[in-house]
């Protein structure tokens, strides 16, 4: 005979989990997309209107509003730094020209992107410490590791000053590049999709400028120029 039986707790819970899973990302979701268009000084009450929930219903997912930008936080910068990029830029095996050029396109097919790019002015006006926080990655994982690359192929100078100098132009290189995705995004002027050849065409100028620096360095002191080529 047949007999109804109470369902077990344990098998329920994973159901009930995966619901509050699925809430808790279409938040963050509309989140992102509520940020990237008020900026920071939006209100979680607006917000919650727009997923169509109650206000204290979003606060059972995020404990307060800075959880919840610091979810934004990890799902539109952190969640789209691939690690790969690391060894690209320090891989010796290849020219350093075609690293940094590899690099910039992919980095710029992951973050020209109305979301990324407008969270990230918003910080930045907002003081919140994510920009910093971001541009504290791209400075460590970017722009220190070049530098390192240059001055060991002779390009600048090993010193303090020189790498104070010379890291002014790489953040230079960087903001010009992003700068494209700014135009298009926030002053909505001018600016299309980003081309991979200028691109390409910016680091190559920036390098070989450089370089050419640096011979013309090297034969005021009557030595050979710090490099031939590009490498």
């Amino acid at each position: 005979m047949k007999t109804d039986t109470p369902a077990d707790p344990a098998l329920a819970k994973p159901r009930k989990y995966a619901r509050g899973e699925a809430r808790r990302e279409q938040i963050l979701a509309e989140a992102v997309r509520f940020f990237a268009e008020v900026g920071f000084e939006g209100q979680t009450r607006e917000l919650a209107k727009r997923v169509g929930i109650s206000h204290t219903a979003l606060y059972r997912h995020f404990e307060n509003k800075e959880a919840l930008v610091e979810a934004v936080y990890k799902r539109v910068y952190l969640d789209r730094w691939n690690p790969e990029w690391d060894s690209l830029v320090t891989d010796r095996t290849r020219p350093l020209e075609d690293r940094l050029q590899d690099f910039y396109v992919q980095y710029a097919e992951r973050v020209f992107d109305y979301e990324w790019v407008r969270i990230f002015m918003f910080s930045g006006l907002m003081e919140n410490g994510l920009t910093t926080r971001y541009l504290t990655i791209v400075r460590d994982k970017v722009i220190l590791p070049v530098l390192a690359e240059l001055a060991e192929q002779g390009v600048i100078a090993d010193t303090a000053d020189s790498h104070a100098e010379h890291e002014e132009a790489l953040w230079a290189l960087h903001g010009g590049i992003f700068y494209i995705a700014i135009r298009r995004y926030v002053y909505r002027f001018g600016a299309q999709e980003h081309s991979e050849a200028f691109i390409r065409k910016t680091v190559v100028h920036y390098l070989r400028s450089l370089r050419a620096h640096a011979s013309e360095r090297g034969a005021a002191h009557g030595g050979p120029g710090a490099s031939d080529g590009p490498r």
